[in-house]
């Protein structure tokens, strides 16, 4: 069965290209290969194709006849603009709160007075550096050497709005804890070294809940399964939620907060609790319309809860 296709622009319905040769068991990726040819200019990246103007982006491996197109005959198309590689997103946007916080670790004389510096630093202090100083460069670890990504680029300006996010959280959280004037946890060390204790633990668990979903996906392939909990304790956690790399964040941020007893970093566990739940919802939903045999008990983020 050949398949003609007739491109069409998303937003006026104008027809680009007629597209001839397919069969019903072409992909989309074959469709973008061809339409790329047609216009070699316009890299492949940016190439967006959906069934209807305001439907879905179709995957790179969906068949003309799975998505209705085959016989329909129309796809829509729409230029995504600048992109940049996953990768250069996230090595930027973990590298600067590094940088920043331990711009501000140091105290510079511009930020807290020429006297700032010769100034003693609580305990807690240089803990929450040695925290924060771990959390990021395992992120960028992870980004190396652990993840892989369902789609080699993102919209360029994803560079800055990340940025601006993590970097702005980075220098207001650490301003005040590494402020002469900072005030020690109430509880002192039962405070500080329970909110450490979770702090490390959370830390494990997101390390080995990203290690088991790098494990689902073979390289260079777009493979989607069930994550299941492996024999590692810390992605038990699977048992009861979709997406417990996010639990565990969270939980992260919440043991940092409490061991530093900072406002501003409760507001950035807050700032960021939001922000993954509601990627959580939407990969729960995913998994849920994807596979049939999905889990009933398992909740987005919080067991039993949410």
């Amino acid at each position: 069965m050949e398949v003609k296709l007739s491109v069409r622009h998303i937003k006026s319905g104008k027809s680009l290209a007629d597209l001839t040769g397919f069969k019903a068991s072409s992909t989309i990726k074959d469709v973008k290969l061809w339409y790329h040819q047609l216009n070699p200019k316009l890299d492949i990246n940016r190439i967006s194709f959906r069934v209807e103007p305001r439907g879905k982006t179709l995957k790179d491996d969906q068949t003309l006849l799975s998505t209705g197109i085959a016989f329909k005959g129309e796809i829509y198309f729409k230029d995504l603009g600048p992109q940049i590689g996953w990768t250069t997103v996230f090595l930027t946007e973990y590298a600067g709160p590094l940088v920043v916080y331990l711009l501000f670790y140091i105290r510079p004389s511009i930020v807290y007075g020429a006297a700032a510096a010769n100034l003693p630093y609580a305990k807690v202090v240089n803990i929450a550096a040695i925290c924060w100083t771990a959390h990021y460069a395992k992120r960028l670890f992870e980004t190396v050497f652990i993840h892989r990504f369902s789609n080699a680029t993102m919209p360029i300006m994803n560079i800055f709005k990340n940025s601006i996010y993590y970097w702005g959280f980075a220098a207001f959280v650490s301003y005040f804890i590494n402020h002469p004037l900072y005030t020690v946890p109430m509880y002192g060390d039962k405070q500080i070294y329970g909110g450490l204790a979770l702090f490390i633990f959370a830390e494990l668990g997101n390390l080995s809940v990203h290690v088991a979903l790098r494990n689902l996906r073979p390289a260079g392939s777009r493979v989607r399964k069930i994550p299941f909990p492996t024999i590692n304790p810390f992605t038990w956690l699977f048992y009861l939620t979709s997406c417990p790399n996010y639990t565990y964040e969270v939980m992260a941020w919440v043991g940092f907060s409490v061991m530093a007893q900072s406002v501003p970093a409760a507001m950035f566990t807050l700032a960021g609790f939001y922000q993954m739940a509601v990627w959580a919802k939407g990969k729960h939903r995913n998994y849920v319309s994807e596979f049939r045999d999905y889990p009933r008990i398992r909740t987005p983020i919080i067991p039993f809860l949410l």
